[in-house]
């Protein structure tokens, strides 16, 4: 007989669904009331509502079901703690003793501890290597790291600086030039022996010291400049090695100074008879940089006397000697019938160009209102001619010298890969090579002859071989090293518009020997005693002017 089923009563809602508030029993008054499914579990562990459990907490409708059923610890249970019965690990071997092989390479004893000891040498060369690669690359350490370079000139308390002029303000200075006219041409050239183009690394010939003297004179000493600056033939007057300083500023790192004068309405770049522009820079530019050693034959300053020498010897001996000769039009300014020596085959080609200036006056003639164009007279030097097919082309020579053979090992390159070998070198004598290929542009020689020069022993800097040469044409080398010519004038330009605009008086224009920065100083007249303004002399007083030492001596 089947059970009776009473059905219970089901009282209406007119609000909603489920029972209403009044029909609620009244044992069930009271309790609390979650919504839940049957297949849900009660209790933290499983509640993945909670917000620990949520990956996107307040997305999808999480973090909205209540906290009723969650299970909280009860204020006894604070009391309470886990006693831990499990056995202490211990060392089964016990302490380590000290092992003679421990830091060795070799197998110990046992082999294992040998084995161990290897790698731990090898972790702390690496860990060793990688720290001293770290120190490198920080910030904060390059400043202890570069050498400090001394200035090359010792500046004084009571001289005032008029300008600070830094790299990056010449970045993107431009003054396009015209032509060059050439005003005078003194001094005669031997030509060039072509034999010097056969050398190679198994036929090495031996650099000989020459005999010939080299004369230096700066500007205010030159006995033609003093003339033409008194027929008013320009406004600036330079050198060509002092005007490439100024054109190359930018890839300079080592400290060099200059004197202006200005006078009259006439500025005259001068160099101090002891001047370090006289030498030759080794590696200025190189990652590597060269300690300021002055005993040592890797120092800068042995370096330079060697570099220097290095290219003297060369560009002579590369000429035919006692040969037919070029001849200008004006012989040797700096020759005397009393000399005892015979001075090295140069020609001097005296040029001037207008530096038009921005603006309506740059095409009216000096000295006119509103004139911006000013003219500016260099004198300029050529090493060699060289005959091709029946023509005569003006040469400049000149010599890289290698001493660090580590570094880049010319006699196994030099023939293989001779455009990695230049690249190298430009790339650590930029300076050097910027001003080499900017005298040449100025003093329209149509070739640059460079030969590679090397010590015959490494700790020898007084013995040398030529390995090669190598020919290249001005304006494509220019082009390869990224000398721009109208940067280089507009240079030129700014630093002559600055001192134009100052009362008449003496300047020293310094390089700083750590930042990339030029400071105009204004200087007493008297400031160096062995200098002195001849703008004003007669061109008469000119011949015993002082003259520069052979730097040959330094390979001697």
């Amino acid at each position: 007989m089947p059970l009776a089923f009473p059905v219970p009563d089901v009282l209406p809602n007119d609000d909603g669904w489920g029972p209403s508030a009044t029909a609620i029993p009244p044992h069930l008054v009271d309790v609390p009331f979650a919504p839940f499914g049957k297949g849900d579990k009660i209790g933290r562990a499983s509640d993945w509502t909670q917000a620990a459990y949520q990956k996107f907490p307040g997305r999808y409708g999480q973090g909205q079901a209540t906290a009723v059923f969650n299970f909280f610890h009860n204020e006894e249970e604070e009391n309470f703690h886990v006693v831990d019965n499990r056995p202490v690990k211990t060392n089964k071997f016990g302490p380590r003793r000290f092992q003679q092989n421990r830091f060795q390479g070799g197998r110990g004893r046992d082999g294992r501890d040998g084995r161990d000891g290897g790698r731990g040498q090898g972790d702390r060369q690496k860990n060793t290597k990688d720290n001293k690669q770290r120190q490198q690359w920080q910030p904060w350490n390059r400043d202890q790291q570069r050498t400090q370079y001394s200035s090359s000139v010792e500046i004084r308390p009571d001289w005032a600086v008029v300008e600070q002029i830094p790299f990056q303000s010449l970045q993107k200075l431009s003054c396009p030039v015209g032509e060059a006219v050439d005003v005078l041409k003194c001094g005669e050239l031997e030509y060039y022996d072509k034999q010097f183009d056969r050398i190679t690394v198994k036929n090495e010939t031996g650099l000989e010291k020459t005999a010939r003297a080299f004369r230096s004179v700066t500007t205010s000493d030159d006995p033609i400049i003093r003339r033409l600056a008194s027929e008013g033939a320009a406004k600036v007057f330079a050198t060509d090695a002092i005007l490439t300083t100024l054109m190359c500023v930018k890839s300079s790192k080592y400290s060099w100074d200059l004197l202006i004068t200005k006078q009259n309405g006439k500025i005259f770049f001068d160099k101090r008879s002891d001047s370090n522009l006289n030498l030759l820079t080794v590696n200025e530019t190189a990652p590597d940089e060269i300690p300021e050693d002055r005993d040592a034959i890797n120092g800068v300053q042995q370096l330079a006397l060697e570099a220097t020498a290095a290219n003297q010897n060369f560009s002579q001996q590369v000429l035919v000697k006692g040969g037919e000769k070029y001849k200008f039009e004006a012989p040797n300014p700096f020759a005397s019938p009393d000399d005892d020596e015979e001075l090295a085959s140069c020609a001097y080609r005296y040029r001037k160009w207008r530096l038009a200036g921005a603006g309506k006056g740059a095409d009216k003639e000096d000295g006119e209102e509103g004139s911006g164009a000013l003219d500016i007279l260099v004198r300029c030097e050529v090493d060699g001619v060289v005959n091709n097919k029946g023509e005569d082309a003006l040469i400049s020579i000149k010599a890289l010298n290698e001493f660090d053979m580590r570094a880049q090992d010319w006699r196994k390159k030099v023939e293989s890969q001779r455009g990695a070998v230049l690249a190298f070198e430009t790339k650590n004598n930029k300076c050097k090579v910027a001003k080499w290929t900017a005298a040449a542009l100025l003093a329209g020689a149509e070739l640059i002859k460079l030969g590679y020069v090397s010590r015959a022993s490494p700790r020898d800097n007084t013995s040398h071989v030529i390995l090669a040469t190598q020919a290249c044409k001005p304006k494509e080398f220019a082009a390869q090293i990224n000398l721009s010519m109208d940067n280089a004038w507009g240079i030129v330009r700014a630093l002559v518009e600055l001192v134009a605009a100052r009362e008449d008086g003496k300047f020293l224009l310094v390089k700083d020997p750590m930042k990339e920065l030029l400071r105009l100083y204004a200087i007493p007249d008297d400031a160096f005693a062995s200098e002195a303004n001849y703008a004003d002399e007669p061109a008469g007083g000119a011949e015993a002017a002082p003259t520069a030492a052979p730097a040959n001596n330094a390979d001697d």
